[in-house]
């Protein structure tokens, strides 16, 4: 009886410290299946994100100070490590900004797939903007500086057909992340014209030291986000 005894107290134990340290095991980012690197430089690391319907992500880690840009509204389970899950309710085109070094599970409780672009930023910039945050209306459009943060000015960006983002510069390099398939058409001064056609969730790289003049020339309205260092 004693022999018995023992052995379901052994059990009983073995039990409760499996329960107490059953924790999800903890993936890097570039090892997470729903994150598909697609760009990375000196600046950024940005990844293509999808989640199925009614599934999650594994337990992946964040290093660096981050910020997604939604694609499609959206309703998700934030399980930050350690801490309870919190519910997010998303807009189509949103942006949000997240200080790193933390593990989460991103779980899709819908029936419609979580996608979003996130982009880790590499560099701790001090870089300042005379403005960083106001809505500006455009000649057909708006463009809405959200934040900056780490010295990076995000901006949402509408252009209605034929919209134009007048001419501006750049003295450092842009981030470009599409929300709604793009059809724009880029007036670089000194070069001739060119389009750019991107597809929703698709990212662009450009270079900086240039001046130029944005116009939606596709057939519906073009929204985008970008990111300016």
């Amino acid at each position: 009886m004693e022999l018995k005894l023992g052995a379901a107290l052994s059990i009983l134990v073995i039990s409760v410290f499996a329960q107490t340290n059953n924790k999800p095991s903890e993936v890097e980012i570039t090892s997470e299946p729903s994150h598909h690197l697609v760009l990375q430089n000196a600046y950024i690391r940005a990844f293509q994100v999808e989640v199925a319907p009614r599934s999650a992500t594994l337990m992946h880690r964040h290093r660096h100070d981050y910020l997604f840009v939604t694609l499609g509204p959206a309703e998700v389970s934030n399980e930050v490590a350690g801490k309870a899950p919190v519910s997010l309710k998303l807009q189509d085109g949103e942006v949000r900004f997240v200080p790193g070094n933390f593990a989460h599970i991103a779980r899709n409780p819908t029936d419609a797939p979580f996608r979003n672009v996130t982009i880790e930023l590499l560099r701790d910039s001090k870089k300042t903007w005379a403005d960083d945050r106001g809505l500006h209306v455009l000649h057909g459009g708006t463009e809405d500086v959200v934040f900056v943060k780490d010295g990076v000015r995000v901006s949402e960006v509408e252009l209605q057909i034929a919209g134009v983002l007048p001419k501006h510069h750049h003295a450092g390099p842009e981030f470009l992340v599409a929300v709604s398939d793009l059809l724009l058409r880029n007036d670089v001064v000194g070069k001739p014209a060119s389009n750019l056609e991107l597809k929703s969730g698709e990212v662009k790289w450009l270079q900086g030291g240039l001046t130029h003049t944005v116009t939606n020339v596709g057939t519906k309205t073009a929204k985008f986000v970008t990111l300016e260092f």
